[in-house]
């Protein structure tokens, strides 16, 4: 009970530290195609399901619950000022709940969800990973995993991702660091009040390469948590506190 009330006290945490920067994406001025084609990089680079975990699989009775938060320079960007009505945020900071299960035969299934309070942004996404090696005391982990994620609540814009990546791991003591290359496909369709503003906007359909490492400290039985930072346009940095059992 300590350790759910602690996991508790920090989805609290995540949600007020993301509340002072949360304002609707809503367009107030019309956008080139290529300005719509660097949002939808961005915005998928952001929405994009997150990895934040080692490779190994949990096993068949494993299970993982956390809370996660990832933020993504948007700053000094002529597009997103478009998105917020000419103030956007210097970060876009993005609070998510997240669940994982493990399954027969080296395999782990996923999902999250976010909104971000005070927003009209929210999102949610799925996984499916499979361990090719499990990993032991003296071998490291390596797993491959497909994603899709799809933003909603943004009446301006359609948007959503999928990605696959394959990563690998080594526990050492208390640590685990793991590192991992993958692509995100992201579609993306201007919707609302940007197509009526920019009524000759064409569907986006790009591809991106993304790379990633992170570490998880397991300082106590149970508990575990994740830092992590990701290229995909531009840096993203990630955190999850979470507990598995």
């Amino acid at each position: 009970m300590k350790k759910l009330a602690v996991l508790l006290a920090l989805t609290c945490a995540l949600s007020g530290a993301t509340q002072a920067m949360a304002k609707d994406i809503s367009f107030s001025s019309p956008l080139t195609q290529k300005q719509f084609r660097d949002l939808t990089r961005e915005a998928g680079a952001a929405i994009s399901y997150k990895n934040i975990a080692p490779a190994e699989p949990l096993g068949i009775s494993g299970f993982d619950v956390g809370a996660e938060l990832s933020a993504i320079d948007i700053s000094n960007s002529s597009y997103w000022n478009a998105a917020y009505r000419g103030d956007s945020p210097s970060f876009l900071v993005i609070p998510k709940l997240r669940a994982r299960k493990g399954l027969p035969m080296g395999i782990d299934v996923g999902a999250m969800y976010s909104y971000v309070p005070d927003s009209n942004i929210k999102l949610w996404g799925i996984e499916v990973s499979k361990a090719i090696l499990e990993g032991t005391a003296a071998t490291p982990a390596l797993g491959v995993r497909a994603t899709y994620s799809r933003l909603s609540g943004v009446n301006d814009l359609d948007l959503q991702t999928a990605g696959i990546d394959a990563s690998i791991s080594k526990g050492l003591l208390i640590m685990t660091p793991y590192a991992g290359v993958g692509g995100v496909w992201v579609n993306s369709e201007a919707k609302g009040r940007l197509k009526a503003l920019a009524p000759g906007l064409d569907t986006e359909d790009v591809f991106q390469p993304r790379v990633f490492g992170g570490i998880k400290f397991s300082p106590l039985p149970l508990l575990g948590v994740t830092a992590e930072v990701e290229y995909q346009e531009r840096l993203i940095y990630s955190l999850k506190a979470g507990l598995s059992f």
